[in-house]
């Protein structure tokens, strides 16, 4: 059974897909970038400013969803400039503390509304 997740307090998508949808007891949320949900406006900073911006979006789709962190098993990290990975690290590892998921981080040459991170990632009950 597929069920759509929306919740207001993660950013609306900027085109034409959901914040996520679960399918049985899997959770596949749609890449988040750092737009604050309270405005629709993007975070303006620095890289850790915006990643931590991302991974309160995401949070917040797990929660709508009944999940948390530690559900998650699989995360695709998008970034802009490579030289950024450090930080944006520091701020994605501070999310998974113990047994941390499956992942790639993948330089690309634009994201959307330009910004400098983007992710996603794939969550079980």
């Amino acid at each position: 059974m597929k069920t759509i997740i929306k919740t207001k307090k993660a950013a609306p998508p900027v085109g034409p897909y959901n914040q996520a949808v679960k399918v049985n007891d899997t959770l596949y949320v749609s890449g988040q970038i750092p737009l604050n949900p309270a405005d629709g406006e993007l975070v303006k900073g620095d890289v850790q400013e915006q990643t931590r911006m991302v991974m309160k979006n995401l949070g917040a789709i797990l929660e709508e969803a009944g999940m948390d962190f530690s559900h998650v098993v699989k995360c695709s990290i998008f970034i802009s400039d490579m030289h950024d990975f450090p930080k944006i690290n520091e701020v994605y590892a501070s999310y998974f503390q113990d047994d941390p998921p499956a992942r790639e981080t993948v330089q690309v040459s634009a994201l959307p509304k330009f910004v400098d991170v983007e992710i996603s990632c794939i969550a079980c009950e």
